[in-house]
């Protein structure tokens, strides 16, 4: 893979990493990818590579810089312990103007020649929901954003598409938080929920217990179809 790490500037000061990853052909349109709370780690480079070698210039901010930069876990105990420590600290107003500064960043490369989207997982769902509100994304990818039901409010804001991915048996989402969503969006032709049966949070990361393939590729099949319809 064509890929390395840059910097990007934060707009109240500083300046935080960013893996880039370029497509085969070195230009495309620009997809911001935001990680689960193990920062941006093995798994999360991987899918940024894989939606460069589907043609996408993906930039994958370093969420926790703020506490502590280059944050890099694995899915044991001792890595997922530290990564919920870091989401109970985390100052989200912040963190979704520094997505602004990454949507800013990506557009002023020479390599993105189209529009900027977002993906993320579970935090990183969340923060793509709250990047298509308030950081100018053309299109948003959520998968199992925890926390979208609480900020419901923020659905009014939402004018680009923006497709929700949902695990019927996510034990961190339960079904009336899904419903509640589905209620926000109702009769808004700009979004699209997704409900996958029988499965459980994570089910995307395929080092995680709970990954499940048939749903990870449909879930990509639908993401990649959005993206190329929207960007």
């Amino acid at each position: 893979m064509n890929s390395k790490w840059i910097d990007i500037k934060a707009g109240d000061g500083g300046s935080f990493k960013g893996y880039l990853s370029l497509p085969p052909l070195g230009k495309g349109p620009g997809l911001v990818l935001i990680q689960e709370i193990w920062g941006v780690n093995q798994h999360i480079r991987a899918v940024a590579d894989q939606y460069a070698m589907d043609g996408y210039v993906v930039l994958a901010p370093d969420v926790f810089w703020r506490m502590q930069p280059m944050v890099d876990l694995g899915y044991d105990k001792e890595g997922s312990e530290k990564a919920f420590d870091f989401i109970k600290k985390i100052d989200f107003r912040k963190t979704t103007e520094d997505m602004g500064a990454t949507v800013q960043a990506l557009r002023a490369l020479p390599d993105v020649t189209g529009k900027v989207g977002a993906v993320g997982f579970c935090m990183g769902g969340y923060l793509a929901y709250m990047s298509a509100a308030h950081a100018g994304v053309d299109a948003a990818v959520c998968y199992y954003g925890g926390g979208i039901h609480k900020q419901l409010g923020e659905v009014a804001k939402i004018k680009c598409p923006i497709m929700l991915h949902y695990a019927e048996k996510d034990h961190f989402i339960p079904m009336d938080a899904v419903d509640s969503v589905k209620k926000a969006f109702e009769g808004k032709s700009n979004a699209r929920i997704d409900v996958y049966p029988g499965i459980d949070h994570g089910f995307n990361c395929w080092e995680r217990p709970s990954y499940d393939q048939t749903s990870a590729a449909l879930a990509r099949g639908r993401s990649l179809a959005f993206l190329a319809t929207h960007l």
